[in-house]
């Protein structure tokens, strides 16, 4: 059975473990999220640590999918904007393990994200995703709007430049 859970800090301090790993097969897996191959747990740990703190202080929703027991998939909301955006929110780092893919984690850490954001107040929100991949086919089946593409916007985790498609979707 699947579980989809919003984390508070002592939550997400405890998942880390778990998100290490998710987060090191996504890279291994040509995942474009922002970190380079070769990739470990204990490069994987000082990410989390921030993402925890960042949970603490409210500027992030950090969702997690249990497959059981076991978390396998997942996603947050960067909900601290600036004053003039407090509308706004950026989804951020959707990860699903590769043993897990084709369950559904996506699409449910993606409508229990969008629900959540709409609950605080978000009408809209903004990601990008690295062109081509995988990941870029998941946001307009889930109702997401193509803005565009910037070339050589990142690198792939092997290397080479990546160009990134951005996305918004009206949640309210």
């Amino acid at each position: 059975m699947t579980t989809i859970r919003l984390l508070d800090a002592t939550e997400a301090r405890a998942a880390i473990p778990d998100l290490c790993d998710v987060l090191v097969d996504c890279v291994d897996g040509g995942a474009s999220v922002g970190f380079m191959q070769p990739y470990t747990r204990e490069d994987a740990e000082p990410y989390w640590q921030a993402v925890a703190e960042s949970v603490a202080t409210g500027a992030t929703l950090l969702f997690v999918a249990e497959l059981e027991g076991r978390v396998l998939g997942t996603v947050q909301i960067g909900a601290a904007q600036m004053p003039n955006q407090p509308h706004r929110a950026d989804l951020k780092k959707l990860l699903v393990h590769r043993a897990a893919r084709g369950k559904g984690l996506a699409r449910l850490l993606m409508r229990a994200a969008e629900e959540e954001a709409v609950r605080r107040g978000k009408t809209i929100l903004v990601l990008d995703t690295a062109t081509g991949s995988d990941a870029e086919a998941i946001y307009p089946r889930l109702g997401w709007e193509r803005v565009g593409v910037i070339p050589d916007y990142a690198l792939w985790p092997e290397g080479g430049f990546c160009a990134s498609t951005f996305f918004y979707k009206r949640i309210a």
